[in-house]
């Protein structure tokens, strides 16, 4: 005899399984993506997701926050700037003009951005643009060209309201500070106003010394030590005033709230040298001479130890991104300038001059707090063990290895360093994620760190490699490298 109520049963339950997973289809980024078990999603949504957001190294435009710019469609907000997403492009085979043409509409931009995200699948890229549309906007449909104009309008309307100008944005994701990044010749003038005007998010600059550093091309050299002897009003004819002109700047820089520097730096430089070598080094390259490759490497050497002994004065922190090599297509360099898309992870071996780089410092009892990030991830367990070679129980957390960082800020990346940083350092004690952005729709980088995190620490508790009975000390580990950490180490 047939059980009529056991079928309908079974009914119900295949409706309800098939209901879950058409919304799950229709709703590719749903409140528990990658949160793959129970207890990922605990500490995600009780601990990670509640956090403000400390943006400690971007690359913002302050005078877009000062301003309050608001912006005039989608693709503007998307696609201006935007490398990663040009690269995906040419790669698609998008013709540069809708890349970065003067003469293409952001509309017809933004048509070729949304016909290569379909094609962008298993790239970081396609979770980032999927959840900055949800986040932003509400919006859960997935771009292709089919959605393309109706997601455009629809972000569109939204973006021309006062809700989601530069500011809007930045409290729409509970930010909380933002440090830029900021050459020691600039005014800091929207900095500046920023903190006058009150601004209830802070908005910090960051030294970014690199330019001063750059010897291999006396005449832009020149010209740049002459901007910066303009700015500092000291005189500069030798090379300690250039070191004279960069303390002024740095003072600057610190009455105007910086806390962090930031050093762009193929691989650690850690030559030995005497005064007198880099005396005339300066020299030699003031008067326009092209130096050879040891002379470079002496000057980067001085330079770099000059500036980390500021940053130990001052109790800053300085953060090294090594590793890239910059600019490989010459040609579309001369036509488009650097950052438009054609870096690449380096293979450079840093270890023995990052160590005595950082020992030098140690020894003089001049090393501040650091942040190291590396480009190529062969770097990583050597990265992790070498920050302990220099940790000093002064403050938890004093070297840090840094979060995934550019071609390394994606998933795999962001689990690759996690891992490493467990296995051979103190997880608990990172300072967590940060955007190295343009755009302020990337906040979401964020949450996709957070996510991360708890799945794999969560996983870990599944799978009885972590004790269940310590969730309560897990989920404040989870919010202190979500946010308290940074603001610890940093002083915000």
């Amino acid at each position: 005899m047939i059980n009529f109520g056991k079928l309908n049963l079974f009914y119900e339950i295949d409706c309800v399984r098939k209901q879950i997973i058409y919304r799950r289809m229709k709703r590719f980024i749903h409140k528990n993506f990658l949160l793959q078990t129970d207890t990922a999603r605990e500490l995600y949504h009780e601990h990670a997701k509640k956090q403000p957001i400390i943006d400690y190294h971007c690359h913002l435009d302050p005078a877009h926050i000062a301003a309050d710019r608001k912006f005039d469609n989608l693709g503007q907000i998307w696609l201006e700037g935007d490398h990663y997403k040009w690269r995906a492009m040419r790669t698609n085979g998008i013709d540069e003009r809708y890349c970065t043409g003067k003469d293409t509409s952001d509309w017809e931009k933004f048509e070729k951005w949304a016909e290569t995200v379909p094609y962008t699948m298993r790239n970081p890229l396609y979770h980032w643009t999927h959840l900055e549309l949800k986040t932003a906007f509400g919006v859960e449909e997935l771009l292709n060209p089919e959605s393309a104009r109706r997601i455009y309008d629809t972000c569109t309307e939204k973006l021309r309201t006062p809700e989601f100008s530069a500011r809007g944005l930045m409290k729409r994701y509970d930010v909380e500070v933002v440090c830029t990044t900021d050459d020691p010749a600039d005014t800091l003038e929207h900095h500046i106003a920023l903190k006058n005007e009150g601004f209830e998010i802070k908005v910090l600059p960051t030294w970014r010394p690199d330019k001063a550093m750059a010897v291999e091309k006396p005449t832009e050299y020149r010209a740049y030590v002459e901007k910066l002897s303009e700015i500092s009003g000291i005189t500069i004819l030798k090379f300690n005033d250039l070191i004279e002109a960069l303390r002024n700047r740095h003072d600057f820089f610190a009455s105007a709230g910086c806390k962090l520097s930031d050093h762009g730096i193929e691989e650690f430089y850690a030559e030995p040298y005497t005064t007198a070598e880099i005396e005339n080094i300066f020299d030699k390259v003031y008067g326009g001479s092209e130096l050879s490759k040891e002379e470079v490497l002496k000057f980067k050497s001085a330079m770099l130890y000059e500036g980390a002994v500021m940053d130990w004065e001052k109790g800053w922190t300085q953060q090294f991104h090594y590793g890239a090599i910059r600019n490989n297509n010459t040609r579309l360099f001369n036509q488009l300038g650097p950052d438009t898309g054609f870096d690449s992870i380096g293979d450079f071996n840093v270890a023995k001059a990052m160590s005595r780089f950082f020992d030098q410092l140690d020894k003089n009892n001049k090393l501040a707090k650091t942040i190291i990030y590396n480009l190529n991830p062969k770097d990583n367990d050597m990265l992790a063990t070498m920050i302990g070679n220099f940790q000093d129980g002064s403050v938890a957390g004093k070297m840090q290895f840094g979060s995934g960082w550019w071609f390394l800020d994606q998933k795999t990346g962001m689990e690759a360093q996690i891992n490493s940083l467990s296995n051979l350092g103190l997880l608990s004690r990172l300072v967590g994620m940060l955007t190295d952005s343009r755009s302020f729709l990337s906040y979401p980088r964020h949450e996709y760190f957070r996510r991360i995190l708890c799945n794999l620490i969560g996983n870990d508790i599944e799978n009885d490699l972590l004790p269940r009975s310590e969730m309560d000390l897990f989920g404040q580990i989870v919010e202190n490298i979500s946010y308290y950490n940074a603001k610890k180490v940093f002083d915000f």
